[in-house]
């Protein structure tokens, strides 16, 4: 089973779960995935038995292009994904069979539908991780792509009982205190444009070894820029080892977030999206950086009919 790169709560929960399901039903079955998964979300790694084995049939969850596996995953297996199972709208086809659910709130709605084709009733193990996976991807159900379907699958879940608060305050709510120091000084340093339309929250690697902050920790960054009054596209760049930076965009409605991003190669989902930006030469690479998306950005507010030199109220 394979996880994208930077795995989050619902890559991580859906493979976990369906790791667990095929290994109730006699299959021997497991995860690879490029990076460690945050500390958040190594209670996962219990409800599966570690096997080792040559597989036969390789399955990715919740991953939208070959790109989104990183390395050495992509290198591997790449070129060998029997069958992808994901939610992303927008997507590259890459595996020998999809199945794909574009108006669901996670992968984990996804693998909730199939449970029950496998003859698998989620024990609570299975449940902690398709709880996690749902709660992580509509940030606590308050996506547009939170559904009445996803509430109640919710509710399935929580009748197994599984500590629903414990595994929210977990995966959504504990950070370290350099993370919050890293947040505040990010803040501070937002950066507005488009008339007050677009607002860029930058992280570069400098900040992260200052506050001693870990790239998983740094998931929860990516909503608060939307969160600004009158912010229509809220940006999150953050640099990456390598010097280039993974960007994260979230929209209101009236913009398509993987518009933006499929600009520069990327894609998602209509309000959530990503890319990522080669280093750009020159003394301040994440301004640049920053110009770059701020432009992409405006593209897409003008292409709707808004003035961007107007400030907006």
């Amino acid at each position: 089973m394979l996880c994208h790169r930077y795995p989050d709560g619902d890559t991580l929960g859906s493979a976990y779960a369906l790791v667990r399901a095929l290994q109730q039903l006699g299959k021997r079955a497991g995860i690879a995935c490029s990076h460690e998964p945050g500390r958040m979300y190594r209670f996962l790694e219990t409800a599966i038995e570690r096997q080792s084995f040559e597989p036969r049939c390789v399955v990715a969850v919740d991953v939208a292009a070959p790109s989104m596996l990183g390395e050495p995953v992509r290198s591997k297996w790449g070129e060998r994904v029997d069958l992808c199972l994901d939610h992303h709208a927008s997507r590259q086809e890459f595996a020998r069979m999809t199945y794909v659910e574009p108006d669901v709130g996670a992968a984990a709605e996804v693998i909730l539908r199939l449970l029950p084709l496998l003859g698998v009733a989620p024990d609570r193990e299975m449940a902690a991780c398709l709880y996690t996976a749902l709660v992580t991807d509509t940030r606590g159900f308050r996506t547009a792509s939170t559904s009445p379907r996803t509430l109640r699958m919710a509710a399935g879940l929580l009748e197994t009982g599984i500590d629903g608060a414990g595994i929210c305050r977990r995966v959504l709510d504990v950070k370290s205190r350099g993370f919050f120091r890293l947040q505040g000084h990010a803040l501070r340093e937002l950066r507005f444009s488009c008339g007050g339309r677009c607002a860029v929250l930058t992280v570069t690697r400098e900040l992260m070894e200052r506050y001693g902050v870990r790239d998983d920790e740094t998931e929860g960054l990516p909503p608060l820029a939307r969160r600004v009054e009158g912010v229509l596209a809220g940006v999150t760049l953050r640099e990456k080892e390598n010097g280039d930076f993974r960007v994260s965009v979230r929209t209101a409605p009236q913009l398509d977030a993987a518009a933006i991003c499929a600009v520069f190669g990327g894609g998602g989902h209509h309000a959530a999206a990503g890319c990522t930006i080669h280093r750009p030469r020159g003394k301040d690479p994440a301004g640049q950086a920053a110009a770059m998306l701020e432009r992409s950005v405006e593209d897409a507010l003008r292409a709707i009919g808004i003035d961007t030199k107007e400030e907006c109220e």
